[in-house]
């Protein structure tokens, strides 16, 4: 059973940052890629961006230049750097590790909501 503990969420006003942390109870390695994603009230989750174990990163054109992931493979956790956090950045952030190829697993963290206020 895979666990992904997100932490860093929180309140903050327009213009400023967080950082979300997601803590993989084994190997990242292990998965092909590690992501987040986001889902604001009403809308459908949207992958944010995400992260190979060979480092390729891709993110969503709406947080190109302000969002940035990366991975600390000693301590199994990818962080997600959120700057100039605009209100519609508002949503509940999941962490999401995949196994692709033959088959497709995902695995799930619980969330953690973000709320950028104007």
């Amino acid at each position: 059973q895979v666990q992904l503990v997100e932490s860093g969420g929180g309140l903050v006003q327009a213009g400023g940052s967080l950082r979300l942390s997601c803590a993989a109870s084994r190997s990242i390695f292990s998965f092909n890629t590690m992501g987040w994603y986001r889902q604001a009230p009403g809308k459908q989750r949207e992958l944010v961006a995400s992260i190979t174990s060979g480092g390729s990163t891709n993110s969503a054109d709406s947080v190109k230049g302000r969002f940035t992931i990366s991975r600390d493979n000693a301590k199994n956790t990818v962080h997600l750097q959120m700057n100039s956090l605009k209100p519609e950045d508002t949503a509940v952030y999941y962490c999401n590790a995949a196994v692709t190829g033959y088959y497709r697993a995902d695995y799930w963290g619980q969330g953690t909501q973000v709320t950028v206020s104007s």
